[in-house]
């Protein structure tokens, strides 16, 4: 079981002010350092973030997700974590799964929460998406994963691909994800509950970021046929 002295919290936001605070106050309720990256919001965020003890870095103007996840990441590793566990600011991530994820993380392993695509509420546009993101990512990495697109999850800082890799959106996650097969990392699936609180604000949008993870996955398929699966194989 990872110590839970060197894991952190990271959890981006755009424009979440209805929902951040009470995510980090979950958060802080599991025991774990929060690092919140505002990326460049224009609601109250910050305002309800000022009062609680945590560390809020700010980008100016709007990055976009796998930006805000980067300087999140980055900061965990400067800070001296082993571990970063990052989750989403609209409250759909219940805080009280964060022992479950931080039990299967170790050394070279990134546990990924796993949603009930099945469950009453799941929007059907998410459920279409992950299940087309899941067969790409078994096509590209020869690996099965029931949830390839959560953001909940429990990185190995040490271990990850390089943070250059990542995007500017959410397909930066499914980025992280496949380099990592290709790394011979172990990914552990571990079950979590899943809720669309009504205040919730979701900046996914379904027609440009399936368009951008289309064009990523056709990209992957490449790379896995002339570096993904030759260096799986290698083992290195």
């Amino acid at each position: 079981m990872t110590d839970p002295r060197h894991i952190c919290a990271v959890i981006p936001t755009f424009n979440n002010g209805g929902t951040v605070a009470d995510v980090v106050r979950g958060v802080l309720r599991q025991g774990l350092p929060v690092i919140v990256v505002d990326d460049g919001s224009t609601d109250d965020t910050q305002e309800k973030l000022k009062d609680l003890d945590i560390r809020v870095l700010r980008h100016e103007t709007n990055r976009g997700k796998g930006r805000a996840l980067k300087t999140g990441l980055e900061a965990a590793r400067k800070l001296g974590y082993r571990f970063a566990l990052t989750l989403d600011a609209d409250g759909q991530h219940d805080p009280a799964d964060i022992p479950a994820l931080v039990a299967a993380a170790g050394e070279r392993t990134l546990v990924v929460g796993s949603r009930n695509l099945t469950a009453d509420g799941m929007p059907s546009g998410n459920t279409f998406a992950n299940k087309f993101s899941n067969f790409w990512f078994t096509v590209q990495t020869g690996r099965k994963l029931p949830d390839t697109q959560t953001g909940f999850r429990v990185y190995p800082l040490e271990d990850l691909p390089s943070l250059k890799l990542l995007t500017a959106r959410y397909e930066a996650e499914l980025t992280l994800l496949v380099f990592s097969a290709w790394k011979n990392l172990r990914i552990v699936p571990v079950p979590v509950r899943v809720y669309y609180p009504e205040d919730r604000v979701s900046h996914f949008r379904p027609f440009a970021d399936f368009f951008r993870i289309s064009v990523l996955n056709t990209v992957l398929c490449v790379l896995a046929l002339v570096y993904g699966y030759p260096r799986m194989l290698l083992g290195r």
